[in-house]
């Protein structure tokens, strides 16, 4: 059962659909798909490829949340990249994603230390340095025809190029600006609201009386002449009591893990910073040695989790293999500990269904 002051306090994010304008920097959204709304505007991160194929990882997500405790954290943001090459998601592995914050004082190099206005939508500051047309990241290559296109490697020029930039490279026409086909996901604004417990905490006391009663009437039949002749005789009644146990655990994760998540079926992000992620299996929680410390020295602490509804907006669906989770949790400096201008990699750790509740 959710106790208050261990689970409260969490941001449920959905996605909504917004003026494009309004999920620029200077805006500092939280937004999903389409280009990255850098934070910072100049020493972008110079790698964002995948480790297990080298490729050019795209963006997935941005969550702008400050911290009030820290001057240099009075905007801050954190951003989440993926690899979108379907073999590199392999079931609990990290290796595909990329996880990068960035943090301003209030008077910091790009923004007005007042809140903009949404009313009149502007372009507002760019990065000074050369952006990939294609995805977004920092673009060192340029076409070597028209040197008006950027590029942040050699894959996302060939798909420009396939994609419309060879009918107007020669012509030294401004570059296309609508987004490459198949490259970066489908954009929304990514609002958040707080969890009602009051609702949640009526169906979990529900959901465990259900579960006792299960477990009890597992205990009666274990007792009862009908499992003595179930049972082979080569498997003793503990090993059996010991193997059913661990598929219970797994199973009271999956179901607390559905039960908590109805309320609000359409929730693909919880925000519940210093708290713990909602588990949707017993198999590959992260002991406390598994999440690594911050370059600083402070450790790190869970920040959110991108849930699997949010698979259903980014049009990855397809035959065979698919770009897939169960859980993204985030783990960031617990002290958002001061960089400057810089991004500063961050931890995340994807848990996968277990192969029963797939």
């Amino acid at each position: 059962m959710a106790t208050k002051g261990v689970d409260e306090n969490v941001e449920l994010g959905f996605l909504e659909e917004t003026n494009p304008c309004l999920l620029r920097s200077h805006y500092f959204p939280s937004k999903v798909g389409g280009k990255p709304s850098w934070l910072s505007l100049k020493q972008l991160p110079i790698d964002i490829s995948c480790k297990t194929c080298g490729k050019p990882a795209v963006f997935l997500l941005q969550v702008y949340s400050p911290d009030d405790k820290v001057s240099s954290a009075f905007h801050r943001t954190i951003f989440i990249f993926v690899c979108r090459n379907l073999g590199c998601s392999t079931k609990n592995s990290n290796d595909n994603f990329l996880v990068f914050r960035s943090q301003l004082p209030r008077q910091n190099d790009f923004y007005s230390p007042n809140p903009p206005n949404e009313n009149t939508p502007t372009t507002g500051p760019v990065p000074d340095e050369d952006l990939c047309h294609v995805c977004g990241s920092l673009g060192p290559k340029r076409c070597a025809k028209c040197h008006l296109a950027s590029y942040c490697s050699k894959d996302h020029q060939v798909i420009d190029w396939k994609s419309g930039h060879k009918a107007i490279c020669s012509s030294k026409e401004k570059t296309q600006t609508k987004y490459v086909k198949g490259v970066l996901f489908p954009e929304f604004e990514l609002i958040t609201e707080p969890e009602d417990l009051d609702d949640v905490e009526s169906d979990e006391e529900n959901y465990t009386k259900g579960e006792e009663e299960k477990w009890q009437e597992y205990e009666d039949f274990l007792k009862s002449d009908k499992a003595g002749s179930l049972i082979p005789d080569n498997v003793a009644k503990n090993e059996l009591e010991k193997m059913a146990t661990v598929e219970s655990m797994d199973d009271k994760i999956f179901r607390r893990f559905k039960e908590r998540i109805k309320t609000n079926p359409d929730q693909v992000l919880r925000y519940h910073k210093g708290g713990q992620p909602l588990w949707v299996s017993a198999n590959h929680i992260p002991k406390e040695t598994d999440i690594p410390i911050c370059l600083c020295g402070a450790k790190r602490q869970f920040e959110f989790q991108v849930m699997p509804q949010m698979l259903s907006h980014l049009q990855v669906d397809q035959l065979g293999d698919s770009l897939d989770w169960g859980i993204l949790c985030v783990y960031t400096c617990s002290n958002s500990c001061q960089i400057g201008n810089d991004y500063q990699s961050e931890f995340l750790w994807k848990q996968d269904y277990s192969s029963d509740h797939k």
